[in-house]
């Protein structure tokens, strides 16, 4: 096992998905990555006062038009059909972040009558050693830290939005891949081709107003490991509350089944009957929406690990 660094600079960062970008890293299987990120918006990560708006990075927005992106990471000997497993190890934000509501055109700020301008924007200032982010006005939350967009690329060639979530991963802005987490993915692309950004200091369900406290991140500790015998159609999890179950869909309905279908392949893994464990999970899962403003929509479901403990594959 070895560990890598991989810092935010021109040579690293990138604003979308492609199969054609060449790897800026090859790992190995079991290999550890230790990044550092900027926040989503680009500003550099080098600046004192977290009250005040920090200059942005340059970037050509043609090529980049989307989140800060580190990467992307080859590890060897992914090819389309395994799964790679993302075990999130440790996640530390940086000083300073931002959030936002209103005042831009969207379709949930038209539906809520949150158009006009300007938006409310908020500068906080984040301890990490107390997980408290501090406005400048004074008001506190509690953070909760983790990483919003995780991927790789479809096959297809081309550029691809960090936007919408997709089966291989993106900004899937799911508030439970905390540290301690492993998010698995299926990979579509030889080498994986692996990227992380937009770090959040903290989220709700839903991300309704578009941004979270968006933030650098000082580190995030991946371990990375390549599975031959895990095939997935959609991303699942395994977290400090459960395992997840990811449905991702143009709509909430379709987005929702996907989740529930993923669950009960989950079940049947461990052996239940595929009719066992759909009664089952609608006495022991949760299906919560993950965003619903990144294109497509995010659910997932939650089957919490002590839920089935004294309760075995029964028979018929």
């Amino acid at each position: 096992m070895t560990s890598h660094i991989l810092h935010p600079t021109p040579a690293t960062l990138h604003g979308h998905y492609s199969p054609d970008l060449a790897p800026v890293l090859t790992i190995q299987s079991g290999d550890i990555v230790h990044f550092r990120t900027l926040d989503a918006g680009w500003s550099i990560y080098d600046y004192a006062d977290p009250f005040t708006r920090p200059p942005k990075v340059p970037r050509d927005f043609d090529r980049d038009p989307g989140h800060a992106l580190c990467g992307p990471i080859e590890i060897a000997g992914a090819q389309p059909g395994m799964t790679l497993a993302v075990h999130l190890t440790d996640i530390r934000t940086a000083h300073r972040g931002f959030s936002c509501g209103g005042g831009f055109h969207s379709y949930w700020n038209e539906r809520l009558g949150l158009t006009a301008a300007p938006e409310w924007f908020v500068r906080w200032c984040l301890d990490p050693q107390t997980n408290t982010a501090t406005s400048q006005s004074g008001q506190r939350l509690r953070m909760r830290p983790f990483v919003g967009n995780l991927g790789m690329p479809p096959a297809e060639s081309g550029q691809h939005s960090t936007f919408p979530p997709r089966f291989c991963g993106g900004n899937l802005d799911c508030k439970q891949l905390v540290a301690g987490s492993t998010l698995y993915l299926p990979i579509s692309v030889t080498g994986g081709l692996f990227s992380l950004g937009d770090g959040h200091a903290l989220q709700g369900d839903g991300e309704v107003a578009g941004p979270a406290l968006e933030c650098p991140m000082e580190r995030i500790s991946v371990r990375f490991e390549l599975l031959n015998d895990m095939p997935l159609r959609m991303p699942q999890a395994d977290t400090p509350v459960g395992w997840l179950t990811f449905g991702i869909g143009q709509d909430l309905d379709e987005a929702m089944w996907l989740a529930v279908e993923g669950m009960l392949d989950v079940l049947e893994r461990r052996g239940y009957d595929r009719k066992e464990a759909l009664m089952l999970a609608s006495l022991t899962v949760d299906l919560r929406i993950t965003q619903i403003v990144n294109g497509t929509k995010g659910v997932h479901a939650i089957l919490p690990h002590e839920a089935l403990a004294d309760c075995p594959p029964g028979s018929t």
